[in-house]
Parts: structure tokens; sequence; C-alpha cells
């Protein structure tokens, strides 16, 4: 027993960047609550964003609200690893608390879009893990949006126009779930996760772990 704890302790492990992409509406931000919830070794990456805060939300916690200028300047200062514009509104990623996560062995989830996505893969693609969710029918999507009562019919109306182009960046994506169910689709998402965090090249140390078995047969 002591032999086998010894083993597990010298194998630790890089974190990994988890993003869930999906048009609004889809769930992918129900999902990455849940996840939250249920694993404690996952953090939330708070992105900075210009647009208004809504009723309910707490800054610093669902975003950093900032201005235009102070986004311009993170941005320009290369303090940003991926920053996007959404209907009218600047969204990004601050890149120190994400590095200090992923060094630390934390892995850090992303509710971001497709743009966003592409320029992390560009960034980071060794730490990236893409999902892209997509709903079940273009009737649930406009009743989800509707449901969540936060929108104007207006805005409900552009961004159903927008989920088209939105969803025809799935192919782009490392994994696709169909969210029919909550619970479902948070399974498939642990299960995700749990495979990634698998992967030889994430357990830093294997390597002398197995030359350590092999030369004590």
């Amino acid at each position: 027993m002591k032999r086998a704890r010894r083993y597990r302790n010298t194998v630790a492990r890089r974190g990994l960047m988890l993003v869930l992409s999906s048009p609004s509406g889809a769930g992918k931000t129900t999902l990455s609550r849940m996840l939250l919830k249920a694993d404690r070794h996952v953090e939330l990456s708070v992105s900075v964003t210009t647009r208004p805060q809504r009723p309910g939300e707490i800054d610093r916690r669902d975003y950093h609200f900032i201005d235009v200028v102070r986004f311009e300047s993170m941005a320009k200062s290369g303090k940003l690893l991926e920053w996007a514009e959404v209907f009218g509104h600047r969204y990004g990623t601050p890149r120190l608390p994400v590095e200090k996560a992923l060094r630390a062995g934390r892995d850090v989830l992303f509710d971001i879009d497709w743009q966003g996505t592409q320029q992390l893969r560009e960034k980071a693609r060794d730490d990236l893990v893409s999902v892209f969710i997509l709903p079940p029918s273009v009737k649930e999507l406009q009743r989800r949006l509707e449901r969540r009562a936060q929108d104007t019919h207006a805005i409900i109306a552009g961004r159903m126009s927008k989920a088209a182009g939105e969803m025809s960046h799935w192919p782009e994506y490392d994994y696709v779930i169909v969210n029919r169910d909550k619970k479902d689709a948070f399974a498939e998402v642990r299960a995700i996760l749990a495979a990634e965090r698998l992967k030889r090249e994430r357990q830093i140390g294997l390597s002398a772990l197995v030359r350590d078995l092999q030369a004590k047969l």
C-alpha cells in the first residue's frame, strides 16, 4: 500500500483547458455550472467583458466588467489569451490566472464561442480540449431562450438568426454533444474530462515511474 501511494505521488498532472461552446440557449452555461459544482479540481476562467452587468450577476464571479479603454489596453499588451466581439460587446480571457492554474494541475473551464476557441487552439493546442454543445431542435433552442426571460424579443430573434452560423463551426471541435437532456449531457462532459485527464502527455513524471517499476522487476 505504501509503495502504491508513493508511485501515485510521483506522477503529477498538468491541467487542461476545457472549452464548452454552443449557440446561445443550447445549454453550455448550465452544464458549466453543474461541472463547477461537482468537480473541485475545475475552476472557471472568469472573462473580462465590456457588456453591461445583468441582474443577478456579480462582478469578478460571473465576469470582470470593464470599460472599452481598459479592454483595448489588455488586448494590446498581450494580457488576454483570446478575445472576441459578440453582439456588440467584447469578451476576453485574462492570461495569468489560466497559466497559473495549469501549472498547478488544475483544469480551467471556458464558456466561450468559436472565435475564442480558435484563438486558444492557435496559442495552446496541447492544453486544449474543446466541446461543442448542440440543441436537439430549433424549436427547443427558441424555447430555452424565451424561458431565460433575460432578453427582449428582438435580442432573442438576433440570437436565433446567428445560431446557424455558430453551429457551422462544430467540425472544429474535439467533441460534440447533443443536449437533449441536461443530466445525460453532463455525464458525457464528465466522461470526456475523465479521459482527457488520463492522456499520457498530461501525466508529468510518468516516464520516471515506469522506469522505476521496470527496474524493480
